[in-house]
């Protein structure tokens, strides 16, 4: 049979009201109690009800981590830090893949509420700007991950993608390629990649044509799609900058497909540094992030966010780092 406070208290010998007191850490006892009381609950395997504590009005020690893809390497390897950093903190994450659907935003954001959340963090491709603006008005803590919307009063941690857009290019552009061609999705974070992607080439006095900008969703066999049609052009590009690494990982294999070598016949950068950069042949040169300061910082921002919000809300961007790698070389 499962233990109960009651269990406890007998076998402390103490009261509930003790016992409560060290769960909830209130209330002037001892540290000889304390730790008593804490051995008991160790040795009866207790844990308080989450349900009876959310009932209370207390805070239950857990976060929603709201991202688009799971299965995107970006949104898994933050998830996998922020999920470590929190547990180094005493706090619970749970984690739900919302698929870029407003609906499932809803619906998470609502089952989440309804156990008592602390607090979420809601990432990039989030659809729903009406359902930001309710958790606001209902102060629930909330910081977004790397998207900043300036019309939202929202503290936020990101990249900075614009300029990860400019190094990709201008590497690309370093070597001599002028003909390049862009693979991104319908995000924000791909808008500001693309923006420092034209602003290097107007540096270099070259253009990049909106004819090899190419818009797709983020999956590889997309990526692939979308490389293979640029490729077969008469004039086809030297080199592809795809605005996430599993992107470039579709372009691998349409050059592939297409029998062009990499990088002597194409070269190829990517965004992200996720593990998939380092496990291509050859390597792939990406725009890192640094997600591990990241999530320190999402979580930093979150906890204080648990006490009455800020009225200038924080926002923290990162710089990114390019890391050369060998998928690239002069055309």
């Amino acid at each position: 049979m499962k233990p109960t406070i009651y269990d406890v208290a007998k076998q402390a010998g103490v009261s509930i009201a003790t016992v409560s007191k060290v769960l909830n850490k209130t209330g002037k006892i001892s540290e000889k109690t304390r730790q008593n009381v804490q051995q008991v609950m160790k040795e009866l395997n207790y844990f308080p009800s989450a349900v009876a504590t959310a009932l209370t009005g207390k805070k239950t020690d857990t976060i929603g981590v709201l991202i688009p893809d799971v299965s995107n390497p970006f949104f898994a390897e933050m998830s996998r830090r922020i999920e470590d950093q929190a547990g180094d903190k005493g706090i619970s994450v749970v984690i739900c893949s919302t698929d870029y659907s407003a609906e499932k935003e809803a619906r998470y954001v609502q089952l989440l509420l309804r156990k008592q959340i602390d607090g979420f963090i809601v990432s990039s491709g989030f659809q729903s700007r009406d359902l930001i603006a309710s958790l606001q008005k209902e102060k629930v803590p909330l910081v977004m991950m790397a998207q900043h919307d300036p019309e939202l009063l929202v503290p936020t941690v990101s990249v900075d993608d614009y300029r990860g857009g400019y190094e990709a290019m201008q590497h690309l552009l370093s070597l001599g390629h002028r003909i390049v061609g862009v693979i991104g999705e319908k995000v924000h974070s791909s808008n500001l990649r693309l923006h420092g992607c034209r602003d290097a080439c107007i540096a270099s006095s070259c253009e990049l044509s909106e004819d090899l900008i190419v818009r797709v969703p983020t999956t590889v066999e997309d990526g692939k799609a979308a490389a293979i049609e640029l490729l077969q052009r008469d004039h086809r590009p030297t080199a592809i900058f795809a605005c996430n690494d599993l992107l470039a990982i579709g372009v691998y294999h349409a050059a592939r497909e297409l029998h062009l070598q990499v990088p002597d016949q194409l070269s190829i950068v990517g965004f992200d540094d996720t593990i998939l950069a380092r496990t291509t042949v050859p390597v792939l040169t990406t725009v890192s992030q640094p997600t591990k300061a990241m999530a320190d910082k999402l979580l930093d921002i979150l906890l204080q966010e648990r006490v009455p919000q800020p009225a200038s809300p924080e926002h923290v961007l990162f710089p990114p780092t390019l890391v050369v790698g060998e998928s690239t070389t002069s055309p």
